[in-house]
Order: C-alpha cells, then sequence, then structure tokens
C-alpha cells in the first residue's frame, strides 16, 4: 500500500480563468515562435511528427493539436516505489509528498560547523540519515561526489542511495549511455526489468532547458535515452523573471508552461506513455545585483501557481520549495522554509524536492531534521479538520455537561495523537525545564539528533547476493 497523503489544493493563487489565459498564451507561444533544437536527434522527432521546423536556425515550432496528442498520452497518475512497499508514492490528484534535492558541493560538517566539499560518505550519511526521518518522503542525491571519478558518478551516487534508504531515489546521470548502467543496476535490486517496470525504486531529473526556450543539447539526449527506457522522468525547467523570462509572474509562468509543454511533447513521441513529470520552477533574481534568490517569495509564490497548471493539463507535478538564502540553520532558513513548503503543500504540489537539507551554496545534516519538522507541519495544514459526527463529538458535549474535563475521556484517547501533529525536535518545555536541560536551540538539538541517527540508524540492507552480483557487474566503490 502506497505510503499515507493528503490532498493539497486549497490554496489557489490563480482562478480557472486564469489558468485558461495562460494556457492559451503558452500555445500561442509554442505555435509562433517555438523553441530551439540544437541537437540534431530531437529536432528529427518533433519534424517527422508534424512540428514546423525551420533547419537554418534550428527552431521547432508546434500545432496545438500536436501538444493535445501529447497531453491525451501521458500518464496523469505515477507511482514511484521504495524498496519497501511503505514508501511507495503516488503522484497526481494534489497528493503532497516532500523529500531531498539538490547537487551542491559542500556540506556544513557535523562536528566542525564548517563547510566542506561534498563525498560519496556524505551521499550515503545523508541516505541514511533521511531514512530515518519520518516526514521526508523520497530521495534525491543532495551532493556530488568529489572524491571519485566523473565517469562512476552516476552508478555510484544511484548505489550509495538506493543501499542507504528504503525510500524511493531520482537522480540525474552524466551521460547518456548511464542512463542503460543505472537502470540495469536498479532491476537487479527490483528483482528484475519487468518488475522495474512495474515498481519503479528509481526515477531521473533533466535540467533538459536552457531558459528561455532552448534545449540543453547534451542533457536532452539524456532526456531521449531515459524515454526509450520509458522510466518515470522530471523536466527540470527554471526560468528566471527578469533574466530568463520577462519580470512579471504571468509571464513567467506562461514562458515555464510552454517549456514544459515541449518536453511532454518529446517524450511522448520517443515513447508514448512515458511517466514524465512536469517540472516547472520558476525562479527569481534580485534586481539589485541579478543573483538568484531562491528563498523569496515570489519563488515561492510562483510554485504554488505552477502546480495549478499542472494540475490544469493533469499531469503530476516535480515542484520546489524549502529553499533559503541563508547560510546557515538559522532564523532566516527556517520562515523562508516554512512559508514556501506551506504554500507548495497547500497548492497541492505532487513532488516537492529541495524540501530539506539546503542552505545557501550547500547542505546542512541538522537543517534535514529540522526541515523533517516543517513538513510535518505542512503536511498536518493539508489534512485540515475532518468534520463528522464522530469528530463533532455532540454527544460527550451534551453527557459532560458545563465546566467537564475531557483529558480522560475515551474520545480524547481515540484521536488525540491524529489531531495533534507530534514534533521531534521543537521544545515546548517550560522555561525552567528548558534552561535545566542546557538551554539548547533548534539547530543544537537538530544537531544531537542528527548524530544520534547516524550512530543508531541502519536501513533495511539490499541482500548480499543482488549486492555481490552488481559489484562484479559495475565498477561500485561505495562500502
Amino acid at each position: 500500500m502506497p505510503k499515507k497523503a493528503f490532498r493539497g489544493g486549497q490554496l489557489k493563487f490563480l482562478q480557472e480563468s486564469d489558468l485558461e489565459k495562460i494556457h492559451a498564451a503558452a500555445l500561442q507561444i509554442l505555435n509562433e515562435v517555438g523553441i530551439k533544437v540544437p541537437l540534431a536527434e530531437a529536432f528529427k522527432i518533433y519534424k517527422r511528427s508534424g512540428a514546423k521546423v525551420d533547419p537554418g536556425d534550428m527552431t521547432v515550432r508546434f500545432p496545438h493539436k500536436m501538444i493535445e496528442n501529447a497531453l491525451q498520452n501521458a500518464p496523469s497518475e505515477i507511482l514511484l516505489c521504495g524498496r519497501e512497499k511503505s514508501n511507495d508514492l503516488v503522484l497526481g490528484d494534489k497528493f503532497v509528498y516532500a523529500g531531498t534535492g539538490g547537487a551542491e558541493l559542500k556540506v556544513l560538517d557535523l562536528e566542525t560547523k564548517q563547510l566542506r566539499k561534498s563525498t560519496l560518505k556524505d551521499v550515503a550519511d545523508l541516505a541514511r540519515l533521511v531514512d530515518a526521518l519520518e516526514n521526508i518522503d523520497f530521495y534525491i542525491r543532495p551532493v556530488v561526489a568529489q572524491d571519485i571519478p566523473q565517469e562512476l558518478l552516476d552508478i555510484n551516487k544511484y548505489y550509495a542511495s538506493l543501499a542507504n534508504t528504503t525510500k524511493h531515489v531520482m537522480g540525474n546521470v552524466y551521460f547518456p549511455e548511464k542512463v542503460a548502467e543505472v537502470v540495469e543496476m536498479a532491476a537487479l535490486i527490483a528483482d528484475g526489468k519487468s518488475e522495474l517496470k512495474k515498481r519503479p525504486i528509481i526515477s531521473f531529473i533533466t535540467s533538459w532547458m536552457l531558459s528561455p526556450l532552448t534545449l540543453n543539447a547534451g542533457v536532452t539526449e539524456i532526456l531521449i535515452e531515459i524515454a526509450r527506457h520509458n522510466m518515470p522522468v522530471a523536466l527540470s525547467s527554471v526560468a528566471i523573471m527578469g533574466l530568463t523570462s520577462p519580470v512579471t509572474m504571468a509571464a513567467n509562468l506562461a514562458l515555464t508552461h510552454a517549456e514544459q509543454l515541449s518536453g511532454i511533447v518529446l517524450c511522448q513521441l520517443i515513447n508514448p506513455g512515458t511517466p514524465v513529470i512536469y517540472g516547472g520552477c520558476p525562479g527569481v533574481a534580485d534586481m539589485k545585483d541579478m543573483s538568484f534568490i531562491p528563498g523569496s517569495i515570489e519563488r515561492q509564490i510562483l510554485n504554488a501557481a505552477i502546480s495549478q497548471l499542472s494540475q490544469y493539463i493533469d499531469i503530476p507535478n516535480y515542484n520546489l520549495a524549502g529553499v533559503t538564502d541563508a547560510k546557515i540553520p538559522d532564523a532566516q532558513a527556517g520562515y523562508e522554509k516554512a512559508f514556501g513548503l506551506a504554500l507548495a503543500a497547500l497548492a497541492g504540489s505532487n513532488y516537492i524536492h529541495h524540501a530539506a537539507g539546503r542552505i545557501k551554496d550547500g547542505v546542512a545534516y541538522e537543517q534535514y531534521v529540522i526541515d523533517n519538522e516543517i513538513i510535518g507541519m505542512a503536511k498536518r495544514a493539508v489534512r485540515g479538520i475532518q468534520v463528522n459526527e464522530e469528530t463533532l463529538a455532540i454527544d460527550q458535549i451534551i453527557d459532560a455537561g458545563p465546566g467537564a474535563n475531557y483529558v480522560a475521556s475515551e474520545h480524547t484517547l481515540k484521536f488525540f495523537r491524529d489531531e495533534f501533529f507530534q514534533p521531534r525536535i521543537s521544545d515546548r518545555k517550560a522555561r525552567k525545564a528548558w534552561e535545566d536541560s542546557g538551554c539548547l536551540d533548534a539547530r543544537e538539538r537538530a544537531r544531537l539528533e542528527a548524530k544520534r541517527i547516524l550512530e543508531n540508524h541502519q536501513p533495511l540492507r539490499i541482500p548480499e547476493s543482488c549486492d555481490a552480483q552488481i559489484r562484479k557487474k559495475f565498477e561500485i566503490v561505495y562500502h
């Protein structure tokens, strides 16, 4: 049975008429402007399927019917599995899940509290930490293993991740030929290619679009391979307000939506039914110095709104929230992350990546623990208030009468665990008790909890026979 999830969608920045206008604008962009396709193979795929092409400048324009056909072929629900079925996720229908993200080069060390280069051990340790954090639903490899050769990165990051968590694992690859290698390795763990197709324990991300409206040739090669393997794939594109899109939110959404539609078309032309995840992640620049500001409130609004556009075309979405411009796990990190996660979750975002762990220019172990708490609170908000005969408890109120105390009632005992979110590290003690326990702030409490988990938690291991097969077939350096 899939992991329990709740439907968002309570928050709507865009009305139905707004969605219609933005979708129509995106169709107009694709029909009149099109996209630049500097990869011959992708250009041919579009051309032979009825797109209007210009070989001179390698642009491709899309008839409306072409987009409609692709949307009909793309699945509206996608199953992403964990090694344990209790961690399976069903994307679509405004179900909300949240997890990690990133390809950071720095880690805030748990011991020294200083930034250092990320390693393969960090990939494994962060997976193990996430495996124990109940509100984090999936694992996207958050850091680059800089201590191994680039040609070994893809297979080893996937293996180190899968070996240390039973949650779903998503990632990128750097070379087209590595797609088949990673899929083959995952199939060994999943007990065969047919089982992997039924229960995909891995999926892929491709940052295939260089906004505005230009394919990244190298990454598009990888995307084509993923679609041929019929594996779930998120189409990540980041149009930045005022830099790579017009400065208004509406224009940014229209441009991002157009880019996403062009990617959905490509995947469905290659392999109809490819489980493609709408991955628009609008960005914002600081107009004072043109720096990228991921924690801005405008970006949080955009990423909630982009979920509505994916819902409008009935395609599961890969969203972004939980990012911050803070350099350490501090108050700024807290309010930027909490605000973004709440908006994305209440908008019904299916697959919220970057929801845990990230700080400016890196990740922090203790931030994963803090963000686990924020995600849990956001999910509680999504769950909302259940109103029925039992929860209204009219009989209990009548029977108890004025001046009653409900602490020991059967109704309280039955419902209190579900009604209240139970935090892991938030301090709710009286001030004197907090002082007596060392006056620890949230960051220090989270740091101690992260250390405790890493010292004690051991995830379900890959069976020895399977591990031996994988090590015989591939160059696995993780131990």
